[in-house]
């Protein structure tokens, strides 16, 4: 009889089986319930503070600030209305620089890139001496130009340099110049007096030796009966220039060559 009583009763493995399910279900039971107080906690919290953004912006907040309150310093609000403050202020700053360089630089306009030098008297390097480093190029180097604005010349943004202009900005230059001569001398009988007179303008860049961009030329035969001659030649063109580039002008028979300021002259000026 005793037997049957205990063959009838639970096992011990059955009974151990049913402590962990047991255990495993209040495990999830306090599992549940934290996560939702935590759940209705943190809700609670962003309504209150939602509401306290809200109520910044509608001013549904009259409470005072005081700016040098710790505690008005670490409330929410008052930490929004001054970034807030703040972001407009930079606003504000940076539109008003915008508008002050917009308004100088049109007031100012674009910066002028040219060059107009003109012939000077009574100097003796006027022309380059035959074993210059220029030699190269043909005809002779005109070395001396006038710069001052004591007449007609300027310089903008460029500078002369023994007798060229030098380049400080890439673009695209026009180029010009004229040179003046002057024929007066005896003529001896029977003498054919003709004379070539060509203008040479030269580039110098990083290549050694001088590029020619532009040359015009003019033959005459003065008359044997004139007292004296004149001609001038003029050319101009278009030519892409790069910084520390360097132009200059060079012509034959330069002793025929009358350097007046007016008559004689050499410019470019940045077109684009």
């Amino acid at each position: 009889m005793a037997m049957m009583e205990v063959q009838g009763g639970p096992s011990l493995g059955q009974t151990c089986v049913l402590i962990v399910i047991f255990t495993v279900l209040l495990q999830s039971l306090c599992v549940a319930v934290t996560y939702v107080y935590f759940t209705n906690e943190l809700k609670q919290m962003q309504d209150k503070y939602s509401k306290s953004g809200i109520a910044c912006f509608l001013k549904e907040d009259d409470s005072y600030w005081d700016p040098n309150d710790e505690e008005s310093m670490n409330s929410p609000c008052w930490q929004v209305k001054w970034q807030l403050r703040q972001l407009v202020r930079k606003m504000i700053l940076r539109t008003s620089e915008e508008t002050i360089s917009t308004v100088q630089v049109r007031e100012r306009g674009p910066q002028r890139v040219a060059a107009h030098i003109t012939g000077t008297r009574g100097r003796s390097n006027t022309l380059s001496s035959p074993n210059s480093k220029n030699e190269k190029a043909l005809g002779r180097k005109i070395n001396s130009w006038e710069s001052s604005r004591s007449g007609h010349s300027f310089l903008s943004n460029l500078h002369l340099r023994n007798g060229e202009l030098v380049i400080h900005e890439k673009g695209f230059y026009y180029i010009y110049s004229q040179t003046y001569f002057r024929f007066q001398e005896e003529i001896k009988e029977n003498t054919k007096n003709d004379k070539q007179m060509v203008q040479y303008i030269y580039k110098y860049t990083s290549y050694p030796d001088p590029i020619l961009l532009m040359k015009s030329a003019r033959n005459s035969c003065w008359s044997k009966d004139a007292e004296y001659g004149l001609y001038s030649i003029y050319q101009g063109g278009i030519f892409e220039l790069k910084e520390n580039d360097r132009i200059f002008v060079s012509v034959t028979n330069e002793h025929l060559i009358d350097m007046d300021h007016e008559a004689s002259f050499f410019g470019a000026f940045l077109v684009g």
